[in-house]
């Protein structure tokens, strides 16, 4: 049973009710846009919650679509994130956890990025994301990466496809420092980091990727994401079964030694 999609509420609700207004004022995305100077995706992100309004955006959609202030009121309660809002909770619940485990199908996972890999995830983004938002975006996965760094350290597993290995974001130079960087982060001993190789008949991931998380409660908890939101998974059997697979998939794929060792053939060719 899924907990549902989760996110900061405030972008949420403002979002909405600028769809509200918008709608009732019977406007098109495109139109609004060009009183506020965003362009269509711009307008549709702040509808989402996904982008916080800036400059003068409130102003004048309030006055374009008789709001009456009351766009200017909820703007007022919105709380400023560098995440997406349906990111929020998870962020918050990672860099508390005691445990992290994830199994990875199509990009580095962002806790192993490098800034110049995390930077070419953002720059092919489409629809594709203005500057301020992948400086923004940027900078939230980087910070991220301090749950690394915490004492006590938490126990971290990752389970990456091989052909992850392999696709040049950012160039392959920016490739080769990428795996170089996940080579040194696999020395430290609580982190393990697995390669899962294409030539593998039995593969229990197949339902696609997930993180799971222990925290200090002792409560586990699983998170699936997808393109624009993400939901908790807490209750049982599915919970137990995501994270049995997750046991099976690190049983199926290398073994650390063996995963450095593709990894560093991988970084030696290019």
């Amino acid at each position: 049973m899924h907990s549902g999609e989760r996110g900061s509420g405030n972008l949420e609700m403002f979002g909405s009710l600028l769809r509200f207004y918008r709608e009732r004022a019977g406007m098109t995305q495109e139109a609004l846009g060009k009183c506020v100077g965003y362009s269509k995706s711009q307008v549709a992100m702040v509808e989402r919650g996904e982008r916080a309004p800036k400059g003068h955006f409130v102003e004048v959609a309030d006055e374009q679509l008789g709001a009456q202030g009351a766009l200017i009121a909820a703007a007022r309660t919105l709380k400023r994130s560098r995440f997406p809002s349906w990111f929020e909770d998870y962020a918050e619940m990672e860099a508390r956890a005691t445990a992290i485990y994830m199994y990875t199908t199509h990009v580095i996972p962002g806790l192993l990025q490098t800034e110049a890999y995390a930077r070419a995830t953002f720059e092919v983004h489409r629809p594709s994301l203005e500057d301020d938002e992948i400086e923004t975006r940027l900078a939230a996965r980087l910070d991220r990466q301090r749950v690394l760094e915490r004492k006590p350290a938490p126990v971290v597993g990752f389970v990456l496809e091989e052909h992850i290995l392999n696709r040049p974001l950012g160039g392959d130079q920016a490739l080769k420092e990428q795996l170089g960087r996940i080579l040194d982060i696999g020395l430290r001993r609580n982190i393990e980091i697995q390669v899962m190789p294409t030539d593998r008949q039995d593969h229990s991931g197949l339902d696609g990727p997930m993180i799971l998380l222990e925290t200090e409660s002792p409560d586990r908890i699983a998170y699936v994401e997808g393109p624009h939101n993400g939901y908790f998974v807490s209750q049982q059997p599915e919970l137990g079964q995501m994270f049995a697979r997750y046991g099976i998939l690190r049983a199926q794929a290398l073994n650390p030694e063996e995963s450095a060792q593709l990894i560093s053939e991988v970084a030696g060719r290019l």
